[in-house]
């Protein structure tokens, strides 16, 4: 292969990737703004909470706390219907929260002052989000409102994401040169957006790519099959699960809010009989903290003759997360895990989660992730002024099609490595293919016509 030749490959190389990285980049902006702009707001879903709603989740510490059960019973005289969980209060300076199905189908929490048995008020149970504005945050980072299809354009821009960053970066690399644009030099116009998209790329691509991946666990496909394998392989749920008992229909993620996401799905035992006197909620919170379950804990009721306690806690720092199921009649301890007693790949993606979701290592995995968040709208915009200015009159703008195909194997074997690593990239993948050649044909038959 002569030099010549050597060079001409290289640059159809280079069109061809800045031509699906710039198509991509088109197609994933306004779900990576979405994902941009609501991620960054939930990463303080608490502190926005707190302050919204301090008159409800905050009281004046006294003395010594009343017992749950008087608590939950000025949170039913208020309210009347059905207990399904109980938070304690996680600090002195905290209320208690009392979770009730009421008679018209709707269940609300209820704050109650737990050194006084005074009803604080409620708010509607927006469950992990923790105010109903958080709910919507939440909602709408998955798109879950668009139902099933929104959570797949979620998991699709996510997978993208992550090639962007790889092919990004391959475009920034240094050709002929000691080194890529580190730095915005240009002072206006295009190639002031063109460094500007460069630089923040470079210095936050692997930021990008780990939120893209601990978000990837909660989409339906690729999240699906690494539950399935990491259980699959006995490398997510504990070893020995459930021990042999008896199982309900009623997965996890129903049973309480704070199911680590390894074990969400994975159905609640059935006490081991249906008869006798159930333990009271005093009862039940003696024995889980007698176990050593960290505040911020909550305990769900048993639902149905057959059910279980709950008593589980996503805190902060993760090693301390926890569940555990008691036998609703003889309080006997069902199941007790722990981070620790999850396999390689359980603990990893519970680890994760946690970052991703900014409780992990404080206010400085908070203000991280903000800051990779803002650099995905930086991205966007600068993308999109690139792409605005750059665009002939009336026309996309797309970079043209490489008149020289010769792109090494190896490149094409790691697209489909990254389409069968990421199914709905290698679907839209396919997509894209073929729009490329019907294009191709139909310019084809208007130049021989």
């Amino acid at each position: 292969m002569t030099d010549t030749t050597s060079r001409a490959g290289s640059a159809a190389l280079y069109r061809a990737v800045w031509r699906w990285h710039f198509i991509a980049g088109l197609l994933i902006l306004p779900f990576v703004l979405i994902l941009a702009v609501t991620g960054g707001i939930y990463l303080f879903k608490d502190e926005i909470n707190d302050a919204a709603h301090s008159r409800l989740r905050f009281v004046e510490p006294a003395a010594s706390q009343l017992a749950p059960s008087a608590i939950a019973g000025a949170a039913l005289d208020t309210h009347p219907g059905e207990i399904k969980a109980y938070t304690p209060p996680a600090a002195d300076n905290r209320s208690a929260e009392v979770d009730i199905l009421g008679p018209d189908g709707l269940k609300n929490t209820v704050y109650v002052d737990p050194y006084t048995c005074t009803v604080l008020g409620t708010l509607w149970d927006a469950g992990a989000a923790g105010s109903p504005a958080m709910y919507v945050v939440r909602k709408l980072h998955s798109l879950e409102y668009v139902g099933w299809f929104g959570n797949r354009l979620i998991e699709m821009a996510a997978g993208w994401m992550v090639l962007l960053a790889a092919t990004g970066t391959y475009l920034w690399w240094p050709r002929n040169k000691k080194l890529g644009t580190v730095s915005i030099k240009a002072s206006r116009g295009r190639p002031w957006w063109r460094d500007l998209h460069a630089v923040t790329g470079i210095y936050t691509a692997g930021f990008i790519v780990f939120l893209a991946m601990t978000g990837l666990p909660w989409s339906s496909v690729w999240g699906g099959k690494f539950y399935d394998y990491a259980n699959g392989l006995g490398l997510g749920m504990p070893e020995g699960y459930w021990s042999g008992l008896p199982l309900s229909t009623v997965p996890l993620s129903e049973a309480t809010d704070r199911a680590p996401w390894i074990i969400e799905q994975q159905p609640v035992p059935q006490s081991g009989s249906a008869e006798g006197v159930p333990q009271t909620l005093d009862q039940v919170v003696a024995t889980v903290e007698e176990l050593g379950i960290v505040p911020g804990y909550a305990v769900s009721m048993p639902r149905g003759a057959e059910g279980v306690f709950t008593a589980s806690v996503y805190p902060d720092d993760i090693t301390y997360e926890r569940v555990i199921h008691l036998d609703q009649y003889s309080g006997e301890v069902l199941y007790d895990a722990g981070l620790a007693d999850l396999g390689t790949l359980g603990r990893w993606a519970e680890w994760g989660i946690s970052v991703h979701m900014g409780q992990e290592f404080g206010l400085v995995n908070q203000i991280v992730l903000l800051l990779a968040c803002l650099a995905m709208v930086g991205l966007c915009v600068s993308g999109a002024a690139m792409w605005w200015k750059r665009r002939p009159s009336g026309a996309l703008g797309v970079p043209q099609v490489p008149t020289d195909w010769r792109i090494p194997r190896a490149l094409l074997l790691m697209a489909v490595a990254a389409g069968v690593f990421f199914p709905l990239v290698g679907l839209s993948m396919l997509v894209l293919v073929a729009v490329e050649i019907a294009v191709h044909l139909r310019r084809r038959r208007r130049a021989l016509a």
